[in-house]
């Protein structure tokens, strides 16, 4: 992979939403995601970019595998695909073990081994016939026998992706997903020293090729005409994801513990230019692509053009007024235009 394939949109309302990707298929791109917060659904939002567009890949990044039952997951996840004819991504993620708890009500027990459980499940609804489903394991009880004729789903095998940052996660999805969809706080070196062996562990406890398994990743991308702006605003996105402890392990790999330390002290105090203050400059560089357009693309060549099957350019949302947002999104599509 040469230029970045995909858009990540997290930010603006439907209408931007729907106008973002419409314009991301006509400038060549190969996929656009969205993703859901606790202001945001992804089903909704992929419905909407389906009715919108008809060549692109349309994919969640993610969306919630957990306050959802698996009948719920798989029937919207048939009918967004039927939607947009075949072109769906089921990209799953079960948040961290707070979001499972406080804002799901849900289980916060083992995830992993929740997701090995799902995936499969799901995989069974789209391939039911008149026999229905008998499935009772640690998580899910389900038993379903069809009152009537079942409508076969457009694809019986809709590519399901999940979402990880440690390693028993990424190893869930070698095991029984089509794909990882990274985070936006992977780097190269936590890429190749942690997520790769991960997936191809996950896939050898299955027995399944470890290509297989695609790894599609997050570029934060910032671009911006003065460069000074361009990096704080990528400096206000890792500084959101470095309060957060699940995601530890990536920054840890890279040495910047005592600058962690320091924004989540920040954190604590809600001083956000302090939290952007204390992200150094070579954390940027490993994990975001800042700058003018030109700078931008020459950055994402030597970076990261060869650490993902797929790479996806990403936003910075946290902290950015909405204009700024559509202008960025609309200037990463200008500047990685096919």
């Amino acid at each position: 992979m040469t230029a970045p394939g995909g858009i990540v949109l997290l930010g603006g309302d439907l209408a931007t939403v729907t106008d973002l990707t419409r314009r991301a298929e006509a400038a060549g791109f190969d996929s656009v995601w969205t993703t859901e917060f606790y202001e945001r659904s992804a089903i909704v939002s992929l419905a909407a970019m389906a009715h919108a567009t008809s060549r692109v890949r349309i994919g969640s990044a993610i969306a919630y595998a957990v306050g959802r039952s698996p009948l719920v997951l798989a029937t919207e996840a048939r009918d967004l695909d039927e939607l947009s004819g075949g072109r769906l991504v089921l990209g799953l993620g079960t948040g961290t073990r707070t979001m499972q708890r406080d804002w799901h009500g849900a289980d916060p027990t083992a995830p992993a081994l929740r997701v090995e459980e799902l995936v499969p499940l799901l995989r069974r609804f789209w391939a039911m016939d008149e026999t229905g489903i008998d499935h009772k394991a640690r998580f899910y009880t389900v038993r379903l026998k069809p009152t009537a004729d079942v409508r076969p789903p457009l694809r019986t095998d809709i590519p399901v992706q999940l979402a990880g940052v440690n390693k028993r996660m990424i190893q869930a999805a070698g095991a029984v997903a089509d794909g990882l969809v990274g985070h936006p706080v992977f780097s190269r070196k936590y890429v190749e020293t942690t997520v790769r062996p991960a997936l191809e562990e996950g896939a050898r406890r299955t027995g399944r090729a470890a290509d297989e398994v695609t790894l599609t990743g997050f570029v934060i991308c910032s671009v911006h005409d003065d460069t000074a702006v361009a990096r704080a605003e990528a400096k206000a996105q890792i500084a959101f994801y470095a309060v957060v402890r699940t995601y530890a392990a990536a920054f840890e790999v890279l040495g910047f513990g005592s600058a962690i330390a320091e924004i989540r002290d920040a954190w604590t105090r809600r001083d956000r230019a302090a939290m952007i203050g204390a992200v150094p400059e070579e954390l940027v560089d490993l994990l975001a692509v800042t700058g003018p357009p030109e700078e931008v693309r020459q950055r994402f060549t030597a970076n990261f053009a060869d650490v993902y099957d797929h790479a996806m350019l990403y936003s910075p949302s946290f902290g950015i007024p909405p204009d700024r947002f559509v202008e960025n999104v609309q200037a990463t599509i200008d500047t990685f235009a096919a």
